[in-house]
């Protein structure tokens, strides 16, 4: 799901004289986190070094990494004030650096392998905005739609409209897919997913104009496959708890799946590493439009000679 992160020696040392701000920021560093992972596996594909909370601060809501673990915005949206402090007209353009940064890594690539670009979903952005990132409080925005439905549609429609811009600026780029993260996803109440969350996913659906395919990733929705496909997404990307073979025989073949190895299989060893990756792959011999993925993030612990098996193991399948 993430190729670059704390588990890797080199982005650690990076990380040891920059920020991570400074890494996301600074186009030529972006670009080099990002290629990281490629000069060490054999992967098929980069995903552009950022974060999905550059969409809130571009539009006036800066984020912060609390020393203690987890997000901290600089302030709650929790009224129409705070509504009001909020930009839309020019916020995704001052998120130019990541357009460089995807330049940038194109060029590395030298159009050997893909590129992607991501963007949060608005009711994922939006629980971090509501909450001020505190995570024990991640249901306030399920409140804030029952209590004031007219608020919450209103910041929604200002995320919404940033995400799609930014959508359309990532399709223009020259990456090869967008993924949408719809991290808290499962956070969102099942009777109300479909107008709290899907119907703003469907605006940035439209928003990449069939320029490049988009994938959504919705955190613990993965079973509702055939709402997540109604967006009008090219493939849907599942969460480790989806029984994936079980999906494979539900999905019509016009949408791609992608996943869902548990990050949990690459924290003992290289043997298990292997195992777990040759199982999943077996379980989905012959679908088309299968990618092969993680079911979430790597933990920062997981060593990085289990990655490596597991990329073998897929190669050599993709090879056989």
């Amino acid at each position: 799901m993430r190729q670059a992160g704390r588990y890797l020696p080199e982005y650690r040392a990076l990380r040891a004289r920059h920020s991570f701000h400074e890494l996301a920021r600074t186009p030529k560093l972006a670009a080099e986190v990002t290629l990281q992972p490629l000069k060490r596996y054999a992967l098929d594909a980069a995903i552009i070094f950022s974060d999905i909370l550059v969409v809130p601060e571009a539009m006036g809501l800066p984020f912060a990494f609390r020393e203690q673990g987890g997000i901290e915005m600089a302030f709650r949206v929790k009224s129409r004030a705070d509504l009001a402090r909020l930009t839309v007209s020019g916020a995704a353009e001052k998120l130019s650096y990541v357009i460089e940064a995807i330049r940038l890594a194109r060029a590395g690539l030298r159009g050997e392998k893909a590129l992607l670009g991501f963007c949060g979903a608005p009711w994922t952005l939006a629980a971090y905005m509501v909450n001020g990132g505190a995570a024990d409080k991640l249901a306030a925005l399920t409140m804030l739609f029952r209590q004031d439905a007219q608020l919450f549609h209103e910041l929604m429609r200002k995320v919404t409209a940033v995400c799609c811009d930014y959508v359309r600026m990532l399709a223009r780029s020259g990456v090869d897919a967008i993924q949408i993260f719809d991290t808290w996803a499962r956070l969102c109440p099942p009777e109300i997913y479909g107008e709290a969350s899907l119907q703003w996913i469907r605006h940035m659906v439209g928003a990449a104009d069939g320029r490049v395919p988009v994938i959504l990733f919705a955190r613990g929705k993965g079973h509702d496959w055939r709402a997540l496909a109604d967006t009008g997404v090219a493939a849907v990307s599942v969460d480790w708890t989806v029984n994936l073979p079980a999906l494979r025989q539900q999905l019509p073949l016009t949408v791609a799946v992608q996943g869902n190895l548990n990050p949990a299989s690459l924290l003992a060893d290289a043997a298990g590493a292997r195992q777990a990756t040759s199982s999943l792959l077996a379980s989905m011999a012959g679908r088309r439009g299968f990618v092969f993925n993680l079911g979430h993030g790597l933990p920062p612990e997981t060593p990085p000679e289990n990655v490596g098996a597991l990329v073998e193991t897929v190669t050599a399948w993709s090879n056989s």
